[in-house]
């Protein structure tokens, strides 16, 4: 080339590069395009009608999937027991954990709650 430019790795030639506003991924993604995360929590916030003895009750999915897996624990059903106990353990032991934060400074302290609530903003978008 005469304009003294050396094609070579990373240096590619410049007839292929992409223009300036052109995107390598045309037809990616579509905008707007919910993963399966945000799926699945739309759906178990959607509410439901459920009868509690002789009550009739508006709760989220999420809500009737734990009163009923905690209604079959107690009338003895042991994989029900089972799971109840696992998700108590897992959620009481990640909170308990989250609230531990030893021996940092005052400032650092403040850094990581600022992050953490960001991050967990961030989710319930």
């Amino acid at each position: 080339m005469t304009d003294g430019y050396k094609v070579g790795y990373g240096k590619p030639p410049k007839n292929g590069r992409f223009k300036r506003g052109q995107s390598g991924n045309s037809k990616g993604r579509p905008k707007g395009t919910l993963n399966l995360k945000t799926d699945l929590e739309k759906e178990l916030s959607e509410p439901i009608n459920i009868r509690e003895g002789d009550r009739h009750l508006k709760v989220s999915k999420q809500r009737a999937m734990v009163k009923a897996l905690v209604a079959k624990s107690l009338k003895g059903d042991a994989r029900a027991a089972t799971i109840l106990i696992g998700l108590i353990g897992r959620l009481l032991n990640a909170d308990a954990e989250s609230e531990k934060v030893v021996g940092l400074d005052p400032e650092d302290s403040t850094i990581l709650e600022d992050f953490l609530t960001r991050q967990l903003e961030g989710d319930s978008k």
